[in-house]
């Protein structure tokens, strides 16, 4: 590993919509975490608690507009114009108490652009037994795949983000395009410490729904527009 001249700063980006139910605990262990320089929340337009629970924290900057992923994880990372690092955490995502350490050592190779993290899938209250095994499915693709997801809590040198123009503003799979563009830019990091993503959202719809979407990212990658991918997401949803 070659020396880093100072410790990068690390900018969080939190995209929300109708998250008071994980918001306040993720925003307390961010600051727990005692490495993160700024956290922005980017909401889409809220209807439950969300909003008054991050004013709680008047550390966190909080921009609102228009929903969607993409427009709000970019949304969010223009507040953080003068950050290095830009590490964008779903809601329903912890990170490791030790993830600033974990991303400087994994920038510290100056030919690597990004990183990810491991899933570990938690039950999180699912009190079907049979569901459990299938809960860590994503979580062998975190550990397997070669183009890292938004639920890995992807981790990016930000003037290469911008370089980019950011994520792609588009329906479905903002997060699968932005890796392959990174990609070509140089070196992706694939640290060994785990998330843990809640469960929740794989057992609030049936199970045929939960299969069929695990199969997206692969209709992605051989052609399947994000468009049609979403219009698919609707139908079945």
């Amino acid at each position: 590993m070659s020396a880093r001249a100072r410790e990068l700063s690390i900018g969080v980006v939190i995209p929300t919509l109708n998250e008071a139910e994980r918001i306040g605990s993720q925003l307390s262990a961010l600051r727990d975490a005692r490495g993160f320089a700024r956290v922005v929340v980017s909401d889409g337009g809220s209807q439950d608690d969300t909003l008054a629970l991050v004013r709680r924290h008047p550390e966190v900057t909080l921009v609102e507009g228009p929903c969607g992923r993409a427009p709000q994880m970019n949304r969010g990372a223009a507040c953080l114009a003068d950050m290095d690092v830009l590490c964008f955490v779903h809601a329903d995502v912890r990170l490791p108490v030790e993830a600033p350490r974990l991303i400087q050592r994994a920038l510290d190779r100056h030919d690597t652009v990004a990183g990810a993290f491991r899933t570990w899938t938690i039950a999180d209250g699912v009190r079907r037994p049979w569901w459990r095994p299938l809960l860590h499915l994503a979580d062998l693709r975190s550990r397997y795949a070669g183009l890292p997801y938004g639920d890995q809590a992807l981790f990016v040198r930000r003037e290469v983000f911008e370089r980019l123009g950011g994520f792609p503003e588009q329906p479905l799979m903002e997060d699968l395009e932005l890796s392959r563009r990174l990609r070509r830019q140089g070196r992706i990091a694939r640290v060994k410490a785990s998330v843990t993503v809640s469960g929740r959202r794989f057992i609030e719809r049936p199970v045929f729904f939960t299969a069929v979407v695990n199969v997206f990212p692969l209709l992605y990658r051989v052609g399947v527009p994000a468009h049609t991918l979403r219009k698919l997401y609707d139908d079945i949803r």
